[in-house]
């Protein structure tokens, strides 16, 4: 009787710890693309620093009561809206090699066109395993109480902001 007690206890543990997840993932990326939206995207200490505080770190480690998730899996992708053929525009990933080289540099390619293929309009945050670069592989979820062998993969949570600064200094050089 005590087994079934302790093993219906484990669940409601297990339950609430997914709900938790679910809920937190969506405020982590809402964090992370905000703050991305207004730091320099050629910054890597800027933008690991966001990835930090998304996860409600000051340093590297896991999501509090979040694990396997860790400021690595936080995804932080540049989009711009390229126009199609049929004049609809659609929001394409920029490649970390493509983006320009500064906020100033930037804003002067969206100044000339802003449908350029390197215009950097739009920021994507996401909850992506980091094992695999191009992609966003979901991340599955690790149980506190391995009862049970289950697979649930944990949603992205993908949050899309529009691109604020980017760390843009007024009268900096392109």
């Amino acid at each position: 009787m005590i087994l079934v007690f302790l093993s219906f206890v484990l669940c409601i543990i297990e339950l609430a710890r997914i709900m938790y997840l679910y809920n937190t993932f969506q405020e982590v990326t809402r964090s992370a693309a905000r703050g991305a939206s207004s730091a320099n995207f050629q910054d890597q200490t800027a933008l690991d620093r966001i990835r930090y505080l998304s996860i409600f770190r000051q340093m590297p480690g896991e999501l509090p009561l979040g694990m396997p998730v860790t400021h690595e899996h936080v995804r932080i992708d540049y989009l711009a809206l390229v126009r199609d053929a049929d004049g609809t525009l659609t929001p394409t990933r920029i490649d970390r090699g493509a983006l320009p080289a500064s906020p100033a540099a930037n804003r002067q390619t969206c100044h000339t066109n802003p449908n350029a293929p390197t215009c950097v309009r739009l920021v994507r945050a996401q909850i992506c395993n980091p094992g695999v670069p191009v992609e966003c592989e979901r991340v599955q979820y690790q149980m506190l109480f391995p009862l049970l062998r289950l697979t649930i993969p944990l949603p992205r949570a993908t949050t899309t902001a529009t691109a604020e600064s980017l760390g843009y200094v007024p009268g900096e050089a392109p």
